[in-house]
């Protein structure tokens, strides 16, 4: 698989990252001529190529193993014995991770490697992840880089600072100091100027990301978003260094702007489409050449992303990857609401996925699909779920309840410590809304989440006895074993909650789907990965054997080899579609 490009400065090659010869190296493509050659012999894979300014070298990451003794010494294997796969012995904090199994002992580190091939050469050698983006300084004797540095890193996760590290004596040096992530570091085209994104670390749920500027010779370092209650996501330059390009998502979508050093800010686009497929996630990207022409990922309800650009200050379409596959059938039609919340009349937006020739005159099932999480947001996107759910003759209706993002931190914070609750009567609000329009069968709601839609999932059917059936997908079930069980251990403790579980067991339990599985009467089917290490899948076992011993009819469908990420695979997001008909 060919993946990561990064094109030169001078728009003569293309960087990226391939495993077509076995393991992932570097690879050149000059697009004059098209020729295309492996310029590294890595031991392991490079990650976040970043060119230099006079396109001669490229900076990358790379994990680099250290040696572990064991505390035990075995005598040897007896000739013609077949022993079993030795013992795991683990004393790291962070032993495994999802998506990505149990970890090796080790650092990423940083390295440079000549644009025209040869020997990657390492630049930091210390005991901490040296990984992320990385920036040149014009001059090249220097590049700026994001990590946790700090002696506590491991317990204190999120606290990242840039640093600078000096290329001709390997010395780094923090630019950043403050409690907080401070990420994505890129400098300037005319050197002057140091971009990055950061926020200071309340230990909330969620805090908005802002856009600063440090002045390189001054050390003046300016937020450039304080205004701006949204989150900052990509960043980019403009050629000529007076402005930044930033995307960040509002009310579901994803929008691009303009923030000049000094001045006003402008909207370029309103509509970055999402790289999502199975669910309508927000997202998408956009990158902006040198002389500020602007690419973008371009999507809605009935398509998948495409690539777009600016022309004379519109968007234009430049593919139409989907249109032999989908031009021919008949899509759900999504229709956006805006709703107020039984709770406290609090805004809610949702949208409502009709099946294929919809007549409002007939009874309809309602399945509701709830996003994870929690801070996250759907919107106006195209989902394969969603369509498959609509052409099997359902409504489908989802929502951003509160503690979604993309509606600025008062609204996400308002489950600070407080997950799952009043975000149950938005959701409910969504369903009493569609039932009223008088066109659902209200013997046949359903409903269905993953991760921490999961959570609301199995805290749904522990609240109410509506539905005639639910899929909870990779859920929490028990937040106390979560806690000590998920691979982010310790964010999850600091802040989803006021402590450790043994300090603060009451609240735990309040929030934890399991204290209210007594009350459970809705058929209710489970399904998780069986290499999920996000939200394992012991979880999952917890909720199905309580179910068990309440008498409740329940299955548990386990995917193998699946992390968190069960429809990665489209075969499993065919199985996840298939087994939610339930």
């Amino acid at each position: 698989m060919d993946h990561s490009p990064k094109l030169s400065p001078d728009g003569s090659r293309l960087a990226f990252i391939s495993n077509r010869d076995g393991s992932n190296q570097i690879y050149m493509k000059w697009l004059k001529t098209g020729a295309v050659s492996k310029i590294s012999n890595l031991t392991s894979t490079p990650k976040a190529l970043s060119w230099s300014p006079d396109a001669k070298q490229l900076a990358f990451s790379m994990f680099v193993a250290t040696t572990s003794s064991s505390p035990i010494n075995l005598p040897g294997k007896p000739e013609g014995a077949t022993w079993s796969e030795p013992a795991k012995y683990i004393d790291d904090v962070y032993y495994r991770a999802d998506g990505a199994g149990y970890s090796k002992k080790g650092f990423e580190q940083l390295f440079i490697i000549d644009a025209n091939g040869g020997n990657a050469k390492q630049l930091t050698f210390d005991e901490f992840n040296n990984g992320g983006e990385v920036s040149f300084s014009k001059d090249k004797k220097a590049l700026y880089f994001s990590a946790n540095r700090h002696n506590n890193y491991l317990l204190k996760p999120t606290n990242s600072e840039v640093y600078k590290l000096n290329l001709i004596t390997l010395e780094v040096t923090a630019v950043t100091d403050r409690n907080g992530p401070d990420r994505q570091p890129q400098v300037s085209p005319n050197g002057r100027y140091l971009a990055y994104t950061g926020y200071d670390d309340k230990q909330t749920n969620y805090e908005n990301t802002q856009l600063y500027i440090r002045d390189l010779r001054s050390g003046k370092t300016t937020n450039l978003t304080a205004d701006l209650d949204r989150s900052v996501a990509k960043i980019k330059w403009s050629g000529n260094s007076k402005g930044i390009y930033f995307s960040y998502a509002d009310q579901g979508q994803t929008t691009l702007a303009y923030q000049p050093r000094s001045g006003s800010r402008k909207v370029i686009t309103e509509k970055i489409g999402s790289v999502s497929f199975g669910r309508p996630y927000s997202g998408g990207d956009f990158d902006v050449s040198e002389d500020d022409e602007i690419v973008f990922t371009l999507a809605d309800t009935q398509r998948p992303a495409d690539v777009a650009a600016i022309k004379r200050g519109k968007a234009q379409r430049l593919t139409s990857l989907n249109d032999n596959s989908l031009g021919h059938k008949q899509l759900a039609k999504v229709e956006e609401l805006w709703l107020k919340s039984s709770h406290d009349q609090l805004p809610i937006q949702a949208w409502v996925a009709y099946p294929p020739g919809f007549d409002s005159n007939k009874k309809y099932p309602l399945i509701l699909e709830i996003h994870g999480g929690p801070v996250a947001n759907y919107g106006p996107h195209f989902s394969a779920e969603v369509q498959l759910y609509a052409a099997k003759g359902n409504v489908v209706l989802y929502m951003n309840p509160r503690g979604s993002d993309s509606y600025g931190k008062e609204f996400a914070q308002t489950i600070h410590h407080n997950y799952p609750s009043n975000d149950y009567d938005d959701l409910m609000t969504g369903v009493d809304a569609l039932i009223a329009k008088g066109f659902i069968d209200e013997s046949k709601l359903f409903v269905t989440g993953g991760s921490g839609g999961g959570v609301l999932t199995a805290w749904i059917v522990g609240h109410t006895d509506r539905f005639a059936a639910a899929v909870v997908a990779k859920p929490v079930i028990n937040w106390i074993s979560f806690v000590l069980t998920a691979d982010f251990y310790p964010f999850f403790a600091d802040y989803w909650f006021p402590g450790k579980p043994w300090d603060h067991i009451e609240h735990y339990m309040k929030r934890s789907p399991i204290s209210y599985v007594g009350n459970v009467k809705t058929p209710t089917m489970l399904l998780t990965g069986e290499s999920d290490f996000r939200t394992p899948i012991s979880e999952t076992e917890q909720f199905y054997q309580a179910l068990k011993l309440q008498g409740v009819e329940t299955a548990m469908v386990r995917i193998p080899d699946a992390s968190h990420g069960i429809t990665a695979r489209p075969s499993n997001l065919m199985a996840k579609v298939a087994y939610i008909q339930w």
